[in-house]
């Protein structure tokens, strides 16, 4: 089949349409401004990419099935001409990976508000530890122990991938995971997010409680066990639930849970059997997120053995040297004096447990956490309170312009200059700066006086912060014999 996707260099098109390749059909598409690294990736796998949207080129091309990327929207001159002529099927990705993938492979989905990409990224090296050599993923980023985002595996056997609650595109709001025919399906976590998607809390446990429903009988249902949210969802009768936390009563329980410079230690209590656990990542979230792989990966890798009979430690040692996706605590400079840390935080949750994890992780550091606000709700007033309440627990806080502010109504966007202003009535040094170039400027000065104090520089963005994030790195790894990290 010849497919054309609709905004081919965005991640998950991207490792959607190299999965597709991989599974012989004829992949091309197009992107607004063709950019790396996807679309260097891409042409390497043999996959043709052109450079802006035509209405006539396409139907010149007249592939087999149009995949329409999330991204777009009504006014794309290729999406008018479809909708206009009626001459090619269309559908969004979620649905083309239900069909052509996930429908053939026993999949393994990996749910929540926060802590997906890890999970699945998590759980696909453990089914690769596991001997499941033909195993399959699709992860929402870039991991550093898989030998790419995406791998198709073989039919019938089982395919680790992120379920985003996001809508899948234009003309369906359905969340994508409806489209993932989960075996198993893994609730890291539920809280209100993506405000342009869903009304409230609400409204985002009823997407989950859709997806609960098309897990077959035979299947999982892997719950924390320690989210009130979750625990809404629950009892659950028309399939198997497990809990995974650290509440007494979890069927898989983490305990003794500690965090220092190596990373967490813990001990999992599994079928009246106790073992310990070394993570080379901070913060009692990734111990969850490990627990919930670790469980995921033996279920999906031996459905065969009873409960009792899984060999979960077996998997531990590949979780010792796990070392996680691009952009989630990524160590960008390691010096003496100074550390500078990259994450995908934009949820006042995500960003208060990093930065306790990264507290813990470099005792004795004065901490400046620089936080983009770019996401759709990140962006809007909606989380200013817990925002400000999160960044208490750095020493000092700098806050770059809401992205693309225009778009949105003043009463209803973040107002960062209040959050600095509440920040230093609470003794925290807070600059509300102008632009992405006042934070980077703000970050050298201070990166020279850590000498006097070791300095932590964490950088929250789920963008491109304007730049400045390779800038810095690059500034403070000037002049040493080998790269900082």
């Amino acid at each position: 089949m010849r497919i054309y996707f609709m905004g081919i260099c965005g991640t998950a098109m991207g490792n959607a349409a190299l999965l597709l390749r991989e599974c012989g059909h004829d992949v091309s598409g197009a992107d607004s401004g063709v950019y790396p690294p996807m679309s260097t990736t891409l042409e390497a796998a043999g996959i043709s990419i052109m450079d802006g949207y035509d209405a006539e080129r396409l139907a010149a091309l007249a592939p087999d099935l149009v995949v329409i990327g999330n991204a777009q929207s009504r006014g794309n001159p290729e999406l008018e001409w479809l909708l206009d002529e009626r001459a090619l099927p269309y559908c969004s990705l979620p649905e083309l990976l239900g069909r052509e993938i996930l429908g053939k492979r026993r999949s393994i989905v990996i749910s929540g508000t926060h802590g997906k990409t890890t999970t699945t990224a998590m759980t696909a090296c453990l089914l690769r530890a596991a001997g499941r050599d033909k195993a399959g993923w699709l992860v929402g980023g870039v991991p550093r122990d898989l030998p790419s985002g995406a791998r198709a595996g073989a039919e019938g056997e089982p395919f680790a991938i992120e379920g985003d609650e996001y809508d899948s595109a234009f003309f369906d709001k359905r969340s994508k995971f409806i489209h993932y025919a989960p075996r198993i399906l893994a609730i890291n976590n539920i809280e209100m997010d993506h405000a342009d998607i869903f009304r409230d809390l609400d409204d985002v446990l009823r997407t989950f409680r859709h997806i609960c429903r098309i897990v077959p009988r035979k299947g999982w249902v892997l719950a924390n066990g320690d989210d009130a949210n979750v625990a809404k969802l629950l009892p659950i009768s028309w399939t198997r639930v497990l809990r995974v936390g650290c509440a007494e009563g979890c069927d898989l329980r983490i305990a003794d849970f500690a965090d220092g410079p190596e990373g967490a230690r813990f001990r999992l209590e599994w079928q009246e059997r106790s073992f310990p656990v070394a993570l080379g990542m901070s913060g009692l979230f990734n111990a969850r997120n490990a627990a919930m792989a670790l469980l995921a990966a033996a279920l999906g890798a031996w459905p065969e053995l009873e409960l009792s009979a899984l060999p979960l430690e077996s998997l531990v040692p590949a979780l010792a040297t796990f070392q996680g996706v691009q952009r989630r605590q990524q160590l960008l400079v390691d010096r003496v004096d100074l550390k500078a840390v990259e994450d995908f935080g934009h949820h006042p949750t995500a960003v208060a447990a990093t930065l306790e994890a990264l507290r813990a992780r470099f005792p004795g550091h004065r901490i400046a956490a620089a936080f983009e606000p770019r996401s759709n709700t990140a962006a809007t007033n909606i989380f200013q309170k817990e925002f400000t309440e999160a960044l208490t627990l750095a020493d000092a806080v700098l806050l770059s312009p809401v992205h693309r502010a225009e778009r949105m109504d003043a009463t209803r966007r973040l107002d960062t200059a209040a959050m600095a202003k509440e920040l230093r009535e609470m003794g925290i040094q807070a600059l509300a700066a102008k632009d992405s170039a006042e934070i980077l400027h703000e970050l050298n000065v201070m990166a020279k006086e850590a000498e006097r104090q070791p300095l932590l520089v964490c950088f929250f963005s789920n963008g491109s912060f304007g730049g400045i994030i390779q800038a810095f790195a690059r500034a403070q790894c000037q002049g040493m014999a080998a790269p900082c990290a």
